[in-house]
């Protein structure tokens, strides 16, 4: 990205989009907006053949979320489920997940390297204090690997002031939550600074669900002459959590005690660093681009979900130094554009795990973990990723109001595996059997490929179409953590297995149109995604014994509509409304047999509404309906979710130029309904309540 991008593109990514689109009578105020993440340069939006959604940096700096899942839904098509305190799971063109199919950056950089996903990755990043975040939705792994295949979030670092400034918030609310966002930076001849600090703590609506967070970024620009510039970037975050906050409840708890937590000794703490440093030479038709950078990921994990199959308590942790190198050159005949690139990534890693003796009361779904005694080391190993990944992207336009695009990526992995227990033997707990690999090196190699266009139809019409592959290499916990198993043979059966698996593909075909009509911006967008080689547990018909292979096949078809219109000179309507169907193609598990149905937690409504009042510059007030559809909870179709509606009011009144107030009350109507639902013990539906009717309120001061 050049000197006048990092200048510029959060002013320009401010104007909007539809489903995050600037009010504007003016056509070209929505039309001309850039993005970066779609193309890893600096893009007019209507020749970037790509969904691309922006939730603005005045918008997160209004509104001031508590969660990710309060910004992220403004897009069409993306919905974010909280779990624990700041915790998510995310639907982008995939149903609710967990699963390693989305790549979360930050300035353009993973926030963890392949191999050691978190699906919690937004938590590590100052969601509050960004910048903006682009999302790109769909596959992606032609220009940026593994990962990338229901979609792309990169939040953006705020750019350093161009004079002396700061600023500051305290703000408090229900079940004990508190938080202090300050900052400041200042400007120079050849650059500037910028240091933003979250101090969060709450002790969380429901019992034993508390959290703390401590996050920070550092950003300082720095010009040399005209054509050269240094971008540094330090982020942090330090976080401390009990995790029984989506401890799912059986009915009745549900309805009448939604506070209860039948998993109060589950906990998750995590240490985030990053740090960065982007150096660019620009010329008039050309840019070299370097940006090494060193990151450091650790966890402690006593995870909730795992307590009533496999309680175990781990320590991971995973280092990185990589490097992103590209070189860019414009041709002035059919405005063409080349980029190539290399990513280089070494991250090495490690995990110490051990089972935990729980002390449990009750039976079946409700049944309560309330203390807990480590037992038995059962996995101790260290792990080093290692990937080098050239990259190809060309641009050309034949004619003036046609614009083609094409990529290329080489993805060449490959993981170095220490056992420091005994490798190729099982660990017996009880009755649980945990098989460990021998020391070994898996490889993974991967051409992905993109082609796109984009055509104008007319001054505020454009057209474009896409078709992407995108792929997934197995996690390091997926390949050298095989599940617990019931017997001796079942354990080796899994080890083995999982050291077979290969990455999963996928491919998506998307054609789109956007514009303005009458002050009316639009983005409507459809698309058919395919995942293919897919990770299932079957039963090995010659051992018979359950085994972890690439076997399904999935596919998720959609239509994606964000609108955004001035209703009056004080009033303005954004909407984000997707439907889509998420269905098995062919998906035969130990379980059975379940192709034609539909996945399980894979809504097919998802929509944002909101209505924003300005009736003078000193007062914004905004009222957001959010839909999720219903959904089901198992895999056979047979139990449902039937959804939910939530209202939120946000406001914010400017009392003198440096000082204001801001407030919001989340889940306006009292409303109760589930982060997310499942089957539990025996088959029996279980519901994690979400958040009640709570008042957050705060003032803010400028300086």
């Amino acid at each position: 990205m050049g000197i006048d991008t990092w200048r510029n593109v959060l002013v320009l990514s401010c104007l909007g989009a539809a489903g995050g689109a600037a009010a504007s009578d003016d056509a070209a105020t929505v039309l001309e907006q850039v993005t970066v993440t779609a193309t890893r340069e600096e893009a007019r939006l209507v020749e970037t053949p790509s969904s691309v959604g922006i939730v603005k940096g005045e918008d997160i700096a209004l509104d001031k979320p508590a969660h990710p899942a309060q910004v992220m839904s403004q897009t069409p098509g993306v919905a974010v489920a909280v779990t624990n305190g700041e915790g998510h799971t995310t639907a982008i063109r995939q149903p609710f997940t967990t699963s390693p199919v989305y790549l979360f950056l930050e300035d353009g950089i993973p926030s963890r390297s392949t191999g050691f996903f978190n699906h919690n990755g937004l938590y590590e990043i100052n969601i509050p204090q960004a910048g903006g975040i682009e999302i790109n939705r769909g596959p992606s792994s032609a220009l940026y690997g593994s990962d990338a295949i229901g979609g792309v979030v990169n939040v953006l670092t705020r750019t350093p002031p161009t004079k002396t400034e700061a600023n500051g918030s305290i703000e408090a609310g229900e079940h004990g939550w508190r938080r202090a966002l300050v900052g400041g930076g200042s400007g120079y001849a050849d650059g500037g600074w910028r240091a933003d600090l979250n101090l969060t703590r709450t002790e969380g609506w429901r019992d034993d669900t508390g959290y703390d967070r401590n996050s920070g970024t550092l950003r300082w620009d720095h010009f040399i002459g005209d054509s050269t510039s240094l971008k540094t970037v330090l982020g942090f975050s330090e976080i401390d959590q009990e995790t029984g906050a989506n401890s799912p409840l059986v009915r009745d708890d549900y309805r009448h005690d939604p506070t209860k937590n039948y998993l109060p000794i589950a906990f998750r703490k995590v240490s985030a660093l990053r740090l960065s440093t982007n150096y660019e030479h620009e010329t008039a038709d050309s840019l070299l681009s370097v940006t090494p950078y060193v990151r450091d990921n650790s966890m402690d994990l006593l995870a909730s979900f795992a307590l009533r199959f496999d309680p175990t308590i781990a320590e991971t942790g995973n280092r990185s130094y990589g490097l992103m190198a590209k070189w860019r050159r414009d041709f002035a005949p059919l405005r063409a554009r080349m980029i190539v690139g290399v990513d280089f990534d070494l991250s090495p890693g490690e995990r110490r795990e051990n089972r935990i003796d729980a002390t449990t009361r009750g039976s079946g779904a409700s049944r309560e973990f309330i203390a807990y005694t480590v037992g038995p080391r059962i996995y101790d190993y260290d792990v080093e990723y290692r990937g080098i990944s050239p990259y190809v992207h060309g641009e050309i336009s034949p004619t003036d109001k046609l614009r083609l695009t094409a990529g290329l990526r080489y993805d060449d992995m490959r993981y170095e595996f220490d056992n420091k227990l005994g490798a190729g033997e099982v660990v017996q707990v009880g009755s649980n059997f945990y098989g460990q690999a021998a020391n070994t090196r898996v490889s993974y190699r991967r051409a992905t490929p993109k082609l796109g266009a984009t055509y104008a139809l007319g001054e505020n019409t454009h057209l474009f179409a896409s078709y992407n592959q995108a792929f997934r290499a197995p996690s390091e916990s997926q390949i050298f953590r095989p599940s617990r198993a019931g017997s001796l043979d079942a354990a080796r059966a899994l080890t083995h297995s999982a050291l077979e698996l290969d990455a999963i593909k996928a491919e998506q075909y998307e054609l789109g149109v956007r514009g303005v009509v009458a002050g009316l911006s639009y983005d409507l967008v459809a698309y058919e995604l395919t995942k293919r080689d897919d990770i299932v547990s079957q039963r090995d018909p010659v051992t018979t014994q359950t085994i972890t292979t690439n076997a399904g096949e999935t596919r998720h078809r959609g239509i994606e509509l964000g609108l955004g219109a001035p209703l009056a000179r004080q009033l303005r309507l954004d909407l984000a409304l997707s439907y889509a169907r998420h269905e098995f193609v062919d998906w035969v598990t130990a379980q059975g047999d379940f192709g034609g149905k539909e996945q399980q937690s894979a809504p097919r409504l998802m929509s944002n509404a909101r209505l924003t009042w300005t009736p003078t510059d000193a007062f914004r007030a905004q009222l957001e309906w959010t839909r999720i559809g219903s959904y089901w909870l198992d895999d056979s179709n047979t139990v449902k979710y039937g959804g939910h509606d939530l209202f939120n009011l946000r406001g914010n009144l400017a009392l003198t130029p440096a000082v204001s107030l801001f407030g919001s009350v989340n889940n306006l109507t009292d409303r109760r309904y589930a982060d997310s639902a499942q089957l539990s013990t025996g088959s029996t539906p279980a519901y994690s309540p979400g958040l009640p009717r709570t008042v957050i309120a705060g003032v803010e001061a400028k300086w």
